[in-house]
């Protein structure tokens, strides 16, 4: 038969319509009879409507917190100099002459115009001081600096352990090996951060001789141990989720299962390891406790990764409990939450519009 004869009675075949039995001209108003009278379920309607009201209470409580955060770091933009009118006229002398006590009003009020929002560009951070400076460079670099430490240090490691664990270790091996790592991300800030000031810290002084035993390496070190289990989680259920037709048609021609895990089953899941470092960074950025007690806590604008840093989450998380509610140091931190909130969001922004179009269009 030739071909386009066939084609045609295949296509004659497809319009073809299949009668109607008596069986199924019956069935179809019994099916629509038994959903018209569906029992309405008291306990689904319940379940469904608990569902809604979380979903919208969460998002209605990160919006209010937005706009809180928003909304307190806005006077700083109106605010070019603290009132302290009201405060000189309480402040207690101690015994001092009414001349010493003008003298003093004096100095704050020239405290006052030293705080405006030109100091935010400056590069020294000094808000206790008889002439503040709220320079936020020096907090942005540290946050930077000890990110990208404990990116370099902890995401290889987190990488390819998920690497050897989903492809390369044995069934008795992994059952070891991921619950303790998962484990891991269990642990509180406070006590990864109590280990890296207590034992990290004075090894990492002791092996390589550095001047200040608390710095950038000590956090970012501590940091690693905090993001390698969320991009370890993430990178091996990316691995796994590779198709296995994937590995079988590699090895199939004559590839070594290395060569397969390398070149074949680790690009196809980079945009799932790519989403895993994401994470880790934004992780790294916001921590506070960390940083706090293994940076050394000094707002110094060095690249040198072995002198103390200070992050913007340590600052906030340092600085809120002991600030004058609606000072200019008050707007000043929640401006540096406001930027932190920048970060994540723009990275995240990147990761979907830049990246991951681009990683995807790669290895689809």
């Amino acid at each position: 038969m030739p071909v386009s004869s066939f084609f045609h009675s295949v296509m004659k075949v497809s319009k073809m319509k299949i009668p109607e039995t008596d069986a199924s001209k019956t069935a179809k108003p019994v099916i629509l009879t038994n959903l018209k009278r569906r029992r309405f379920r008291f306990g689904e309607f319940i379940i469904e409507r608990v569902i809604y009201l979380t979903a919208f209470l969460s998002l209605a409580f990160i919006i209010l917190i937005f706009v809180f955060v928003f909304k307190e770091a806005s006077s700083i933009f109106t605010q070019q100099k603290q009132d302290t009118s009201a405060q000189s006229e309480k402040m207690e002398t101690y015994g001092d002459t009414p001349d010493m006590a003008g003298s003093t009003s004096g100095t704050t009020e020239r405290e006052a115009e030293h705080s405006s929002i030109k100091d935010l560009l400056s590069t020294v951070w000094q808000p206790v001081s008889l002439h503040p400076r709220f320079g936020i460079w020096p907090l942005f670099l540290g946050s930077i600096k000890v990110a990208l430490l404990s990116l370099l240090i902890g995401a290889p490691f987190a990488v390819f352990a998920a690497l050897y664990t989903s492809s390369f270790a044995p069934s008795w091996v992994k059952e070891i090996v991921k619950p303790v790592i998962e484990i891991l991300a269990g642990f509180p800030s406070v006590v990864i951060g109590f280990f890296a000031l207590l034992v990290l810290a004075s090894a990492v002084q002791h092996l390589f001789g550095l001047q200040y035993r608390l710095n950038a390496f000590v956090g970012g070190i501590a940091m690693a141990l905090a993001i390698i289990p969320v991009i370890f989680t993430i990178s091996e259920d990316s691995l796994n989720a590779v198709p296995r037709s994937y590995v079988e048609a590699s090895l199939a021609l004559g590839a070594e299962k290395w060569e397969t895990m390398l070149f074949v089953v680790f690009p196809a899941a980079i945009p799932g390891i790519f989403a895993a470092v994401l994470l880790g960074i934004g992780r790294a950025i916001g921590e506070t406790m960390i940083v706090l007690m293994a940076t050394g806590n000094a707002a110094l604008s060095t690249l040198n990764p072995f002198d103390p840093v200070r992050t913007m989450s340590a600052t906030i998380g340092a600085e809120m409990a002991e600030v004058v509610f609606g000072d200019f140091h008050y707007s000043v931190l929640f401006f540096i939450g406001v930027l932190l909130f920048l970060m994540s969001f723009l990275l995240n922004f990147f990761a979907e519009t830049v990246v991951r179009k681009l990683v995807m269009r790669r290895f689809t």
